[in-house]
C-alpha cells in the first residue's frame, strides 16, 4: 500500500475522546481507541481500510493465510505485546496476564497505554502473539499483498516498511515508561528503524491525538501541546 498507515486515519481522529481521562485498564483502552479513532480508518499491519469492526480485504488485495473469519474484523494490538511487558514482573511469574491485570498497577497502566495501541487485521494480530519484531527475507504473498510477514518458526515478525519507524518510538516510549528492559538486539534494530524512518505528519498527529487522552505525548515522536486539547 502506498498510503501511510494513519495518512487518513489520523486526519479523521474523534474529537470526542479528547478530553477524557486516560483509560485505566485494556477493556477501558479498547472503548476508548474505538471512539478515537474513525469509524471508517485504517488498520496497522497491512494498510486496509475497515468501517466499523468489518475489514475490506478484497481492497487492499489481503488473502487470509488461514482464518477468514479472523481476518474480516478489527482486533485491538499491542505493539509491545502484554507478554513482554508482563514477564518481566512479579505478577506475571505468579500468575500470568490475569493476576498482573487485577493485582499490579504498572502493568494495568501499560496495558490500557494508547500510545501501545492500535487497529489490526485480527489473523495477523493472532499470527503475531507475542512474537519479537526483526529482519526477514523477503516473501511476498504470505497474507496476499500485505507486506507484513510472520516467521512462525523463528518467531519473527517483519512489519510493513511505513510503520517501521513508528514500532522502534513505541518500544522506547514503553521502555522508558514503564521500565521495560530491551535485548541489545532491540534496541540496535530500533535506533536503526528510528533513524531510517522518522516520524512523519500522520505519526505526529496521531502522537498529539492520543496525548490528549494520556494526558502525555511520546517523546521519541515529538513535542506535544496539551493546551491544545481544549
Amino acid at each position: 500500500m502506498s498510503v501511510s498507515f494513519f495518512a487518513v486515519a489520523c486526519l479523521l481522529f474523534s474529537v470526542t475522546a479528547a478530553h477524557a481521562d486516560a483509560p485505566r485498564t485494556f477493556s477501558e483502552a479498547k472503548k476508548v481507541a474505538w471512539r478515537l479513532y474513525a469509524p471508517q480508518s485504517t488498520e496497522f499491519y497491512c494498510g486496509c481500510k475497515y468501517n466499523g469492526n468489518k475489514v475490506d480485504l478484497a481492497a487492499c488485495g489481503y488473502v487470509p493465510r488461514k482464518n477468514a473469519n479472523r481476518a474480516s474484523r478489527i482486533e485491538w494490538e499491542h505493539i509491545v505485546p502484554a507478554w513482554q511487558i508482563g514477564h518481566q514482573r512479579q505478577c506475571w511469574q505468579d500468575g500470568g496476564r490475569k493476576n498482573c491485570a487485577r493485582n499490579d498497577k504498572v502493568f494495568q497502566r501499560a496495558e490500557a497505554d494508547l500510545h501501545n495501541l492500535v487497529p489490526s487485521i485480527g489473523e495477523v494480530n493472532g499470527d503475531r502473539s507475542n512474537f519479537s519484531f526483526g529482519w526477514l527475507p523477503e516473501q511476498r504473498g504470505q497474507y496476499g499483498s500485505c507486506l507484513t510477514q510472520v516467521d512462525f518458526k523463528a518467531k519473527k515478525v517483519m512489519p510493513r516498511p511505513s510503520i517501521r519507524g513508528m514500532i522502534a518510538r513505541t518500544y522506547f516510549y514503553m521502555s522508558k515508561q514503564y521500565n521495560l528492559k530491551l535485548s541489545k538486539q532491540d534496541r540496535q534494530l530500533y535506533e536503526a528503524w528510528n533513524k531510517t524512518y522518522p516520524p512523519q505528519g500522520w505519526e505526529r498527529q496521531r502522537n498529539q491525538r492520543v496525548a490528549c487522552v494520556m494526558g502525555r505525548g511520546n517523546d521519541f515522536v515529538g513535542p506535544v501541546n496539551l493546551s491544545a486539547c481544549g
